[in-house]
Order: structure tokens, then C-alpha cells, then sequence
């Protein structure tokens, strides 16, 4: 069972990272997710004059907004960054995050490019029941190969988070940047209160 459920991974995280080299662990409160569909509609002209109900005409490209707000708190924990393995406090871990959003994604080793969220999983990507229940990250993927199951119509399937490489910690997350981060530094505590709003989204360059 993981420590964190929750961490951020930098430009620099490769797959033989792990989740403790390039990554920035995260206790998590309360995670919201939010998809909206994005349709473009619009009223049929006379349609109420004709069928007696007015009629909305819509065309779904496939287009959706996806992002995600984080409530949790920081505490002091150990970063690997440059190959070496540091113990920092929570405001230096915080300070860390804020000076990662406030980069930009050509500084790999800054920018904040991924989102992994962990959650227990009891059916794998083939709708095959796990003998027992596996950690495997948030994922907005459908299962089964192109052209099977949920992927059925689906010419080019992006692939569902496997056990094999939840096994292996190769977790592969949400790609995105963080829209804000916020944190309050008060002096009658220890941790520091986070919140964080990410949006999922392919970074260019």
C-alpha cells in the first residue's frame, strides 16, 4: 500500500522513476473531479411553430473540459531530485510547488507536467475481475483495445491503466499543468494546508 495517493511529477520524471524521483507527494483531503462536455448547440429556428416543442440542434465533436481541485495538507517529507534524496520541511515543499507553477514546461526539471491520483481497482482493462484489489491511477480511458468492449467504434484506443504497470509503480497520470496553488503559512501549525486546481491538457511545446 502506498504512503501517498497523490503526488505531482515534474518534466524530468522518466519511468524508471518510480514515484519517489522527480515527484512531489501530496496528502490529499479531498479530491474533485469535474468533466464538462463541451457541445456546441444551438435552437432550431421554428421548430416550436412546426412540432408544437421548440427543438435544440447539437454536434458532439468529442470535446470535453477536464480539471480537478485538491484539499489536502503538506508535511515535512524527503524530495529526490538530481539523483540525490533530500529531507525538506513542509514550507520548503511548498515553496518548491509554488516556484514549479510559476515556471514554465521547457524547464523540465520545474514544471509540473502530471497529476497521479491512485485509486483501488477490482476489474482490469479487459473487464477481468482481480484475484485481489490493485492501486491503479485515475484515468479518463476507456477499457479494451481499439475496436473492443468500451472501445467498440474507437479506431485509435488510448490505453487503460494496466495491473502490470500498477504492480511495477509505473503509474502513468493525468498530463496537464496547474492552473493555481494556494497555501497559507500560519504559525500554530506544522503542516501546511494546500489547495490546487489542475487541468488536464496536452502541453506544447
Amino acid at each position: 500500500m502506498p504512503e501517498y495517493y497523490v503526488y505531482l511529477k515534474t518534466g524530468a520524471y522518466s519511468e524508471g522513476d518510480g514515484s519517489t524521483t522527480n515527484t512531489i507527494p501530496l496528502r490529499a483531503v479531498s479530491v474533485n473531479i469535474t468533466t464538462q462536455k463541451n457541445i456546441p448547440s444551438f435552437p432550431i429556428p421554428l421548430s416550436g411553430a412546426v412540432t408544437g416543442e421548440s427543438l435544440t440542434a447539437a454536434l458532439d465533436l468529442g470535446m470535453a473540459t477536464k480539471n480537478i481541485s485538491i484539499n489536502g495538507f503538506i508535511v515535512d517529507g524527503t524530495i529526490t531530485r538530481h539523483g540525490t534524496a533530500f529531507e525538506m520541511t513542509a514550507q520548503e515543499i511548498a515553496q518548491l510547488i509554488h516556484s514549479s507553477v510559476d515556471s514554465t514546461a521547457l524547464a523540465d526539471h520545474q514544471a509540473i507536467t502530471e497529476l497521479v491520483i491512485l485509486i483501488p481497482s477490482k476489474v482490469d482493462e479487459t473487464y477481468t475481475q482481480h484475484a485481489t484489489t490493485v492501486d491503479i491511477p485515475w484515468s479518463f480511458r476507456a477499457r479494451g483495445d481499439s475496436g473492443f468492449l468500451d472501445n467498440t467504434d474507437v479506431p485509435v484506443a488510448l490505453n487503460f491503466p494496466t495491473r502490470v504497470d500498477a504492480a511495477a509503480g509505473n503509474h502513468a497520470g493525468l498530463k496537464g499543468f496547474v492552473r493555481s496553488f494556494g497555501t497559507p503559512l500560519e504559525a500554530d501549525t506544522v503542516e501546511i494546508n494546500f489547495s490546487m486546481e489542475f487541468e488536464v491538457a496536452t502541453i506544447i511545446p
